[in-house]
């Protein structure tokens, strides 16, 4: 049950206007053992544990969400997901600093240009709270001051010698913990490359800090339509009055949103609990995007899960509820490989001009091809133009095509992305 603010003796002399303001919320951001100890109750071993932990990763938890966390219960799904244990202190061999390589794909710093048409645009360190599986953990809470202005500037001036990009993140960090002007003055520049046609926010602030979202910002973002906004739910006890306000507002200012969760052990590794997750979204207006394998980031392994329970989640899903409720299940490939979609196999077999099925039910079908299809010439302007498509799809417009030319196409592609910074 989650407990009203004003019952917790941490925040009994806090006013209601001072917990609806976020800027209250950022400068009274929970990050010591005496915070933590004044919300949970802690036992000698769980004092000593979380003493033990800080200095190693940034922590830093909103009074908001710390008010959700069960405070007998150091299995709850809140309080795991942002009060440190010894687990984190662990270092696996597999564990990795970068762990998607985005410093490999990064032509000048704050971008990542790794798909051919989208790059990422970090434009701030700075987290309402910092996620204990966050995979940007060596980058976020290293520093919360403002990002140095020479940085912002060389990464908008690389979005405009890229043409080729139609699609910018604003990521971070958070984005939304910018004030308004700030965060304005950065979409707006984007807003104005001609060949950006739409822009995304990634931030958690209506999960953590659903007081960040407020009438005056949503008038900001309004006028920088097309605009999105993916956020990051990852259990149904992170739905309350307040996010869901946050996602109100955001919707009503034509924001579509979408959420990434984080398949956790302990936390949402249930098809059931992911489905009520994915049922709360879908009412909250939110779709379903993305749920991730837990990265290889340095310690997070206590939360990850096998590939299997991730695939015998989707195909729980899948079939037994809504369609556009069930997310995509991704691992975000070592090495820079990107997002790669991992599902249940609903092809059978196959044979010239057949295809055999089966459904979520287990319910078998064939279905036959047109045995006098002739892919016919292609007139449109990309074809025209005769622009060839890249990775694995391009090797069906090679005639010599093999795996060594996609990789060595990929690695002229980081080269020739890092001279565009080059005056």
């Amino acid at each position: 049950m989650t407990r009203h603010f004003s019952e917790i003796p941490r925040f009994k002399d806090v006013s209601q206007n001072e917990w609806d303001d976020w800027r209250w919320q950022l400068r009274n951001r929970l990050s010591t053992l005496e915070d933590f100890e004044a919300i949970l109750n802690l036992d000698e071993k769980q004092r000593a544990d979380l003493q033990a932990c800080m200095g190693k990763f940034r922590v830093s938890v909103t009074p908001y969400y710390a008010s959700l966390m069960d405070p007998d219960d150091p299995g709850c799904p809140v309080r795991m997901q942002g009060v440190p244990t010894p687990a984190e202190l662990v270092v696996r061999q597999e564990d990795l600093k970068d762990a998607v390589s985005e410093d490999f794909d990064s032509p000048t710093p704050r971008i990542t240009h790794r798909y051919p048409d989208r790059v990422l645009f970090v434009v701030t360190e700075m987290c309402s709270m910092y996620c204990r599986h966050c995979t940007r953990r060596r980058l976020v809470g290293g520093t919360e001051d403002i990002v140095a202005q020479e940085q912002i500037d060389n990464a908008i001036k690389y979005i405009e010698r890229a043409p080729e990009v139609r699609d910018v993140l604003i990521s971070g960090g958070d984005p939304l913990v910018l004030s308004d002007d700030t965060l304005e003055e950065i979409i707006a520049r984007v807003r104005a490359i001609d060949h950006v046609e739409i822009i995304r926010i990634g931030s958690r602030v209506p999960v953590v800090c659903p007081q960040r979202i407020t009438p005056e910002l949503c008038a900001m973002l309004k006028k920088y339509h097309p605009l999105y906004l993916n956020t990051h739910f990852n259990h149904p006890k992170e739905f309350t009055a307040d996010s869901k306000r946050a996602c109100d507002m955001l919707n009503d200012a034509g924001i579509p949103l979408g959420n990434q969760s984080v398949l956790m052990r302990g936390i949402n590794d249930c098809a059931n609990v992911m489905k009520r997750l994915c049922h709360k979204l879908v009412q909250y207006r939110v779709k379903p995007y993305y749920y991730y394998q837990c990265d290889l980031a340095e310690g997070t392994a206590h939360f990850r899960t096998s590939v299997a329970k991730g695939i015998e989640i989707a195909e729980s899903l899948r079939g037994h509820t809504t369609g556009f409720a069930v997310p995509v299940y991704i691992i975000d490939a070592i090495g820079g490989g990107g997002k790669t979609p991992v599902m249940p196999n609903y092809v059978i077999s196959q044979a010239p001009g057949q295809v055999v099925l089966r459904n979520y039910e287990g319910v078998i079908s064939k279905y036959t091809e047109p045995d006098d299809y002739v892919e016919p010439e292609c007139h449109c302007e990309d074809c025209e133009a005769d622009r060839k498509r890249l990775g694995v799809a391009g090797l069906f417009d090679s005639d010599t095509p093999t795996m060594q030319d996609v990789w060595a196409a990929r690695m002229q592609k980081v080269v020739d992305r890092k001279n565009r910074m080059k005056d």
